[in-house]
């Protein structure tokens, strides 16, 4: 039976002793406590009311509690009775918290004493005076702009649903949600949330924090003071010293359930300085493999620790600083960024924390993680043997550090029910004694807004679309206010904001009527526990065909998780009644020129977004690799166009953002360059490959489903959403569980991190190239050309990736190999001798009309005879080689699962066949001009090195 919990303030005129009845000092500790963490009226000149007595009734189970008059006499809002209500309860030695708590003062409770005062004020639906105001948790420093306009200095907490689980009734780990269309709802929702929303909210300028692991690399560095100290080292002018507190300690092999990693070792503090002789401490990890990596830190927060601690991450050659507030989120991993590193183990390649700040008081440092990394939390004598980020929260809280009644509500016996609880429970740990959660205990992160990404159950019959519901709490159990005293209504202004801007953006952008099924305000865990605006988002049906359609798209979820951003900026500046400002979209017709000896421009275009009119760029970033070295922090652009001069001999990378006072876009394209003093010949690379696409659809009065063997689809980059191939086609089993559901499929691709398009191609063909010395290399985007940005003519020989590029037929958004104005472009190229290359799977497949192979046979030289789609012998010889290609999806890069055998034509001639001995490529070695069409991409050989000298062999062909 649930009590009813009643607080009474009774304000006695004479003081009393405390009540006999009582012998637990605990109870005192915990009243006085909670006492004076209230801000109280302090008109009769007494700012902390006396606590005169409390005494307790076990057989009633209640706790009575007397105070002094002296806030009686002052005017008290029900906020106040709220606040002390929580803190009361949660200081209260366990035995007690389900007790009635009573205090008794002058015969009147203190509910009644508010709704008696005039200066009772109405819960609020802003955030009015209720602001952070202080550092953000992290900054990155190295940015180029602030985004003033956007969600600088705001905390947000984001999350995608369930993940694996062990399941302690059937002794297994295992998926909360059916296989369904390829996929699970555990694995799902993260491809929005992970590569889209999150990247979309941190280029804003917010602090996002997820409760899953949000890094898919499946490796992990842990560099501790603790155990070896193996990279850890400190130098400098002062020395360092163990703090008071507990810190992280790494030990090999598995984490029993409860045993907490950030209570097992120490910590290092060291006073700051103003000055240049600065101390460090540097966390050197070995990397078994190159590769992206998150980099976590740690630290304690004690007294007199400061806001701007300075963080340095060195990433291949590079160096980008932070600054992370140390008032705030000790003990527990805090995310700087994601970063490319080297293999093996270099100062080129690490993180240093410095005692420089700008204010007196103590640095503090612990530990630094490099990568997702491995499940290690053991439960039924197993761990799951998945990457962490595939794992449900409930296994991250507990290696994140969270206390045992955040990760285990119910002490071991239910996982499932602890991962649904612990995603709001660390919301309010990180945000308890925030501005925002001033009530809860916790480690004082701003953390002002929660949304929980969903899928959910149902389906159409009639081939309509389920579509997007969103989920609010705003009333629960009588509680209409949230902890600061914020409505519980604002939330579902928010929700249904969000449904609002989803429907206007993917309808906008798919020419389609995009369902919504409203705002449901209902007691759900995701949206009722946090004491922050929350909300819960079904983006969509998983169990809809119809609906998946959309949702494995990548250009619907990139649409899809803009609106929600969107939709985030526009409400948290509701609340906060600032102006806001949307990003920008990536730049297009991105393409790079040599203007002289050794001196390049890059151009590009603004995109507009028609459904956002302050989504405009009103300047651009401009980010350089060289040669290996990762990516710098940027250089700022006022102009469509930069100039610089580059070094002979090295080779040159770029992307371009756009930028305004909401943030940055996403990065175009990567293109490459290089300039060689002897160089005679000048080699413009093409990039023809944009496509993102689900795998093919079947879609008839029968089945339903997507075929992975016919297609795979292309990801946006790495994909960690397949768990593997469907199997289940049959239309009349819509809405069964179990194997006999439409949709189901196998685990087999679990685990498995799917490469999809990576959009870097033009380095990859410009690192071969640029080894011999002899050319001159630039690279532009396909639509650069077909505008007229780029001329082909200005070129010696052009190479033309056309990766996976093709008009599937199911693709939310067009893509062709050949267009009609590239083909036009192409055959006016080569008209005046020109010299082309061309590589890619759907070459002679994706062009099928007479006047399409009419192109292909009078400009290339090559007719379409069928596909190849030998995966059990994927060779291919030509040119003195045998090389061996991509054709089975992997987590290296993108696959040719099908590739086409194109036969010679006119002139030309077979250079190359696969095992079967069909032709793989076709050469043409006229008088006129010069051609070299291979039916695979030839970024999809295997060896390097091979792929190397072929690239070579074929430029040197066409050239002579």
């Amino acid at each position: 039976m649930n009590k009813r919990t009643t607080i009474l303030f009774l304000f006695c005129a004479a003081a009393l002793g405390l009540s006999a009845q009582s012998r637990d000092s605990r109870i005192g500790t915990a009243v006085e406590t909670a006492i004076k963490k209230i801000e109280w009226p302090t008109g009769s000149g007494v700012s902390v009311p006396k606590l005169m007595s409390y005494e307790t009734n076990a057989d009633m189970e209640s706790l009575t509690v007397r105070l002094d008059d002296s806030v009686s006499k002052e005017k008290i809002d029900s906020r106040t009775v709220n606040k002390l209500y929580k803190l009361l309860r949660k200081g209260l030695p366990a035995e007690y918290r389900k007790y009635d708590i009573v205090v008794i003062s002058d015969g009147r409770t203190l509910q009644d004493i508010a709704s008696e005062s005039r200066s009772v004020k109405p819960v609020t639906t802003s955030w009015g005076s209720t602001d952070y105001k202080g550092q953000p948790w992290v900054q990155n420093v190295s940015r180029q702009l602030t985004a003033s306009k956007g969600l600088y200095d705001r905390h947000i907490s984001i999350w995608s649903s369930h993940g694996r689980y062990y399941d302690s009734s059937k002794g297994q780990w295992k998926w909360q949600r059916p296989n369904l269309f390829g996929t699970t709802e555990d694995l799902y929702t993260q491809t929005i949330v992970t590569p889209y929303l999150i990247p979309m909210l941190e280029n804003a300028g917010a602090v996002v924090f997820s409760p899953r692991e949000r890094d898919w690399q499946k490796n992990e560095v842990i560099v501790d003071n603790d155990g070896s100290h193996r990279g850890y080292v400190e130098y400098g002018a002062k020395k360092w010293s163990a703090t008071a507190a507990a810190g992280f300690a790494f030990h090999e092999g598995t984490y029993a359930d409860g045993e907490n990693p950030f209570t097992k070792g120490t910590a290092r503090k060291v006073k700051t300085t103003k000055g240049k002789r600065v101390t460090m401490a540097s966390y050197q990890p070995y990397f078994t493999e190159s590769g992206q990596y998150a980099v976590y830190v740690s630290y304690n927060t004690v007294k007199k620790s400061v806001d701007d601690a300075e963080y340095t991450v060195y990433h291949k050659g590079q160096a980008t600083t932070f600054h992370v507030n140390q008032t705030m989120g000790g003990g527990t991993w805090v995310y700087l960024g994601t970063f490319n590193f080297d293999k093996g183990s270099s100062e080129f390649n690490r993180v240093v924390v410095s005692n420089h700040s700008s204010s007196k008081g103590f640095v503090t440092t612990d530990a630094v993680r490099f990568g997702g990394g491995m499940g290690n939390i053991e439960r039924g004598g197993e761990v799951s043997g998945m990457p962490r980020c595939l794992e449900g929260a409930r296994y991250s809280a507990q290696w994140y550090g969270a206390p045992r009644e955040v990760v285990s509500v119910y002490q071991g016996q239910n996982d499932y029910n602890d991962d649904i609880n612990c995603r709001s429970l660390m919301t309010n740990w990180l945000a308890g004694g925030s501005v925002y959660v001033p009530s809860n205990e916790g480690l004082k992160v701003p953390i002002e807004l929660s949304l929980a990404v969903h899928s959910d159950a149902g389906y159409a019959k009639d081939a309509s679309l389920t579509g997007t519901l969103s989920i609010c709490t705003t009333d629960y159990k009588g509680d209409k206010s949230l902890n600061s005293g914020l409505s519980r209504s604002v939330s579902k202004t928010f929700a249904q904001g969000l449904i609002d801007q989803i429907k206007s953006d993917v309808s906008a952008r798919f020419n389609t009527s995009w369902t919504v099924r409203g705002v449901w305000d209902k007691n759900y865990n995701e949206c009722r526990r946090p004491e922050v605006p929350s909300a819960i988002l079904e983006v969509l049906s998983h169990q809809n065909f119809n609906d998946m359609k959309f949702g494995q798209d990548p250009n619907f979820k990139f649409t899809l998780a803009r609106a929600a951003y969107k939709q985030i900026v526009k409400f948290v500046s509701r609340l906060h009644s600032t102006p806001y400002t949307i990003q920008p979209l990536a730049p297009d017709h991105f393409s790079l020129s040599l203007v002289s000896k050794g001196r390049i421009q890059l151009r590009w275009q603004p995109v507009n977004d028609p459904t956002e009119p302050t989504a405009k760029p009103s300047c651009y970033i401009v980010y350089t690799a060289i040669n290996n070295g990762d990516f710098d922090n940027g250089t700022k652009v006022n102009a469509t166009n930069f100039t610089l001069d580059m070094e002979p001999g090295s080779l040159y990378r770029f992307r371009v953002t756009a930028a305004n006072d909401g943030g940055e876009s996403f990065p175009t394209e990567e293109l490459a360059a290089c300039y060689n003093k002897s160089a005679r010949k000048n080699i413009l690379i093409v990039n023809n490959f944009h496509r993102l696409s689900s795998p093919a659809i079947i879609d008839n009065d029968l089945e339903q489903g997507f075929d992975f063997n016919a297609d795979p689809g292309v990801p946006y980059g790495k994909y960690a959403g397949w768990n593997g191939f469907q199997t289940n086609y049959d239309r009349t089993m819509m809405g069964k569980e179990g194997s006999a559901a439409l949709g189901y499929g196998g685990d087999e691709l679990v685990g498995i991190f799917i490469m999809g398009n990576t959009f870097d191609y033009p380095t990859e063909h410009a690192q071969a190239l640029a080894t011999t010395g002899r050319y001159n290399i630039v690279s532009c985007s396909a639509d650069a050309v077909e505008n007229g940005t780029v001329r082909l003519s200005d070129y010696d020989a052009v190479d033309l990736i056309n990766g996976l590029e093709e008009d599937d037929s199911h693709s939310l958004v067009h893509y062709k190999s050949f267009n009609t104005t590239l083909q036009r472009k192409i055959e006016d190229y080569v008209r005046n001798h020109g010299r082309i290359f061309v590589s890619g799977a759907y070459i002679g497949s994706d062009m099928t009309s007479d006047q399409e192979t009419a192109f292909l046979g009078r400009v290339l030289k090559v007719s379409y005879n069928g596909q190849n789609r030998d995966q059990v012998n994927p060779t291919v010889t030509g040119m003195g080689q045998t090389m061996n290609v991509w054709r089975i999806v992997n987590e290296s890069h993108y696959a040719a699962v099908s590739a086409d055998v194109l036969n010679a034509a006119d002139g030309g001639y077979c250079a190359m066949k696969y095992a079967d001995g069909t032709s793989a490529a076709v050469a043409y070695d006229g008088s006129d001009y010069k051609a070299f069409t291979m039916g695979f991409p030839i970024e999809c050989i295997k060896d390097a090195k091979t792929k190397s000298a072929i690239l070579r062999g074929i430029m040197a062909f066409i050239l002579k």
